[in-house]
């Protein structure tokens, strides 16, 4: 996984002077408590945003278990390989970029849980130290492991559920689905998985399939968005991955215009909706748009859009999970 510059050197300015809170990798995080989570039902918080200024829906009947990309990037703080659940700074990014720009759009889709955990610093990505590395990814994993399985006990009755990650959220999202859904009895629970930002390789899952149309229910989609012809080096090194057209929500290479994109969510929150912003083909295994214009545009000059890989097709990715939802729920009660 590799971030835009512009991305990290953003957060690296934010995040300056992160307070470091006690870190105890023995510690179990209880999450009863409310400000475990970044997103709750029953709770203000980001995720409760929207873009058109729309309330959210009540009476939903599914849940989304939303899991956040990295927000622990500084570098005065590399030396700690996870953060601690109560880093206010980073909580904060947190809730003012993932929290507000993704999980926002599935507000609109069902109940959204996001539960904070003890991610690993972005480092650990790239560090050589493999052993330190995955024993961050490790903690960081537990902890998403123990709130999942709160959530089941004490807010999901029975409920459907979509999971929705991005990056390091991925990282853990996609081992999650394995071990809870793919091929268990809560697979049927599965609405669908929307798992951005990290590869997965086809076969990864036992049972579970990845999506390839926009009606295929209790599959994964997943994509990686690169500027157009461009493919990075590893990526020629990896095994065939799990990669989904976010417009047409295919698995194919045939080229889709903008003019098919629902809209894109950027900078700008409230009224920043762009219409018909990119276009997107899978090559390989990535996806594929050309560079969008939009106010600043021309100052990001990389050719790697991870940070879009959900804002990009924010209302793609909110109508796909919306008809998913419908065809689930007509499919279970006709059953």
């Amino acid at each position: 996984m590799k971030t835009p510059l512009a991305f990290v050197i953003w957060f690296l300015l934010t995040a300056c002077g992160v307070t470091r809170q006690t870190l105890n990798p023995h510690q179990k995080i209880d999450y009863s408590k409310p400000e475990h989570w970044a997103a709750l039902p029953d709770k203000i918080d980001p995720s409760d945003q929207d873009p058109h200024g729309l309330i959210p829906i009540e009476n939903a009947q599914v849940d989304i278990f939303f899991l956040y990309p990295t927000s622990f990037l500084a570098k005065k703080d590399r030396p700690l390989w996870n953060a601690a659940i109560d880093n206010k700074k980073v909580n904060r990014i947190t809730d003012a970029s993932s929290i507000k720009y993704q999980a926002s759009l599935f507000n609109q889709v069902g109940r959204v849980y996001a539960p904070r955990y003890r991610q690993a610093h972005y480092y650990a990505y790239f560090s050589q130290d493999k052993v330190q590395s995955s024993k961050a990814f490790e903690l960081a994993y537990q902890d998403v492991k123990e709130a999942f399985q709160y959530y089941l006990e004490h807010y999901n009755l029975g409920r459907p559920i979509i999971i929705a990650a991005h990056s390091q959220g991925t990282t853990h999202g996609m081992r999650l689905t394995k071990e809870f859904f793919d091929g268990t009895v809560l697979q049927d629970r599965l609405v669908v998985a929307y798992l951005a930002g990290i590869p997965i390789p086809r076969g990864y899952f036992e049972k579970i399939v990845p999506c390839s149309s926009p009606e295929d229910l209790q599959c994964v989609n997943s994509w990686r968005t690169f500027k157009y012809g461009h493919v990075p080096k590893y990526v020629n090194l990896e095994p065939p991955m799990i990669v989904t057209n976010p417009i047409s929500w295919k698995s194919d290479t045939v080229y889709v215009g903008k003019t098919l994109n629902k809209g894109a969510l950027l900078k700008k929150f409230e009224g920043g909706l762009l219409q018909n912003c990119v276009d997107a083909q899978i090559h390989k295994n990535v996806l594929w748009v050309h560079k969008p214009k939009f106010p600043g545009s021309f100052l990001y000059r990389s050719n790697n859009f991870h940070i879009a890989d959900f804002n990009f097709f924010y209302f793609d990715v909110r109508e796909n999970a919306n008809l998913r939802k419908s065809l689930y729920l007509k499919k279970y009660q006709d059953q």
